[in-house]
């Protein structure tokens, strides 16, 4: 792997590459997309990963907070909990050993007894609304760490905010594109990790963002590159 932006440096330290900013929260979004813009092949975003995106996806976890995710996300891509890593140990000083994941769901319509909620290190959090189905909620509060945020649908700022009560300051959230889109609407994404995979492949597949419009400006921080994908990193254009 090399870096192309902002200058030309072999073999970058990736830990250091994507260290987070100090003394703020900061909310980044990892996604992989083909080169004409789909977020997955087959159904799946694997189908477009890497050898190299994979290891910024697992130090992009080492580094993190908590990992969010949508509940169609879990669900298509079958999560499991974060296991530690020994190449860690540098990252997550003065942390648990593992970041928690954290599943937005309003319908709560997934199996509590899976492993990401029986077998995860650092307890599995789920954010919902109060219009969740009632004894769903009440069975979800027995198995994990129960955020209820918002009315009839997840108030993303809200669930955010609920996130940094926890001290959980560094977000790394993994998608899907509906997700995406509703946090970027709300202003409260800070960066975007964006994996290019060489191919096209056209179809129905979603963009990295779907759903609600979000006019976000971005400004191209950071390119790393290894056997023809591209890692990007974007960061939000902050207001003066």
């Amino acid at each position: 792997m090399r870096r192309i932006y902002p200058d030309i440096q072999d073999t970058p330290d990736i830990a250091q590459a994507y260290a987070y900013p100090d003394g703020r929260p900061w909310l980044r979004l990892n996604m992989v997309a083909s080169a004409d813009g789909a977020a997955w092949l087959k159904g799946r975003s694997g189908g477009l990963s890497s050898s190299g995106d994979r290891r910024i996806f697992h130090t992009l976890r080492g580094l993190a907070d908590v990992v969010v995710a949508g509940a169609a996300t879990v669900r298509k891509e079958g999560y499991g909990p974060v296991h530690p890593r020994d190449w860690w140990a540098d990252l997550r000083v003065g942390r648990p050993e593992v970041p928690p994941i954290a599943v937005i769901s309003r319908s709560l319509a997934f199996d509590l007894d899976d492993e990401l909620f029986t077998d995860a290190t650092s307890q599995t959090i789920v954010i919902t609304c109060e219009d969740a189905p009632h004894e769903r909620r009440k069975a979800a509060a027995r198995h994990c760490d129960l955020i209820v945020a918002g009315d009839e649908a997840v108030d993303m700022r809200l669930a955010v905010a609920e996130l940094h009560e926890r001290g959980l300051t560094r977000i790394l959230c993994e998608g899907g594109p509906r997700v995406n889109a509703q946090l970027s609407a709300c202003a409260v994404v800070d960066e975007l990790c964006l994996s290019v995979s060489p191919m096209l492949v056209g179809g129905g597949a979603a963009r990295i963002l779907n759903g609600l419009p979000a006019q976000v400006t971005l400004i191209l921080s950071q390119v790393l590159e290894e056997e023809g994908v591209l890692f990007c990193k974007y960061t939000r254009e902050q207001s003066a």
